[in-house]
């Protein structure tokens, strides 16, 4: 392999035999090196090829003002990540674990301790993913003899939640994680019950919630799909207290997706306007 851009002395771009865009990292190995002199094999030490080039072009970016320290720590995490989880994670997830525990460190550093509002509902609702951003705490404290709370592994978790649901959007990765839990909420106040979070139909029902809310989020609709108005007819008559319940979601589905809907009336309660003719 040639050398076609020297990040630093330790990281360089090229490309493999397959003519590939890869990062290659090896201590000293641009030392005193050119673009276009051949990379000594013997101080490789990693190499990671990326499939979107684009990808690839932001982490060159990234490490031209990162200690490349930070992509071998997120490279670890990656690591243990995916012997963990069930389903493949993005390559996005180096460009945003690195630079996420770059300054995550940094502040730490500092003296600055964020607090992550997040984290109960990541917990809940991401067990696995949070389990692994705890062990995620350990591989950085080796590391770097750095010890975050858990707050860090919410923040950590939800960078692979987001990788499973919706690329490198993390927005859309916590306005999911809001919904789920607002319904979740309405449905446990609708029955006055404690949901079985153990349960094997909880989590049937938490991943359709998942789902439901990630289509919201990007705004994905089914066009030309009729009403099935005898089997409407058919749940609200068996199942009534459901079909009640979800009513409720309905409603609340509509105000997030058209938060001026609601007006207070006489009593001073909020009520849904209804729609101009």
């Amino acid at each position: 392999m040639k050398i076609s851009k020297i990040l630093n002395n330790n990281v360089v771009q090229s490309q493999n035999n397959q003519g590939q865009e890869v990062v290659v990292m090896g201590r000293g190995l641009a030392f005193q090196k050119k673009v276009g002199q051949s990379i000594d094999e013997g101080k490789i030490e990693k190499i990671f090829k990326l499939g979107d080039q684009s990808v690839s072009d932001k982490l060159v970016e990234l490490l031209k003002e990162t200690p490349e320290q930070y992509l071998e720590l997120a490279d670890k995490i990656l690591q243990y990540a995916r012997s963990q989880l069930s389903y493949p994670l993005d390559d996005y997830l180096y460009i945003a674990l690195t630079d996420h525990l770059h300054f995550a460190i940094s502040r730490y550093n500092k003296g600055i301790e964020l607090k992550n509002p997040m984290q109960w509902e990541i917990r809940k609702y991401y067990k696995k993913e949070f389990q692994v951003a705890l062990h995620a705490l350990d591989i950085i404290e080796n590391a770097t003899s750095v010890r975050f709370a858990d707050d860090e592994a919410a923040a950590i978790a939800l960078h692979l939640v987001n990788s499973q649901l919706s690329g490198n959007n993390i927005d859309e990765a916590i306005q999911v994680t809001k919904m789920v839990n607002n319904i979740l909420t309405i449905v446990k106040y609708h029955y006055q019950v404690t949901l079985d979070e153990f349960s094997v139909n909880y989590d049937r029902f938490l991943t359709h919630l998942r789902f439901f809310a990630l289509r919201f989020a990007r705004q994905e609709t089914i066009k030309n799909q009729p009403t099935d108005a005898f089997l409407m007819d058919q749940v609200k008559k068996k199942y009534p207290e459901a079909y009640r319940c979800s009513e409720k979601i309905s409603k609340y589905v509509v105000v997030k997706k058209f938060p001026n809907i609601l007006k207070r009336n006489t009593n001073g309660r909020l009520v849904m306007m209804k729609k101009s003719t």
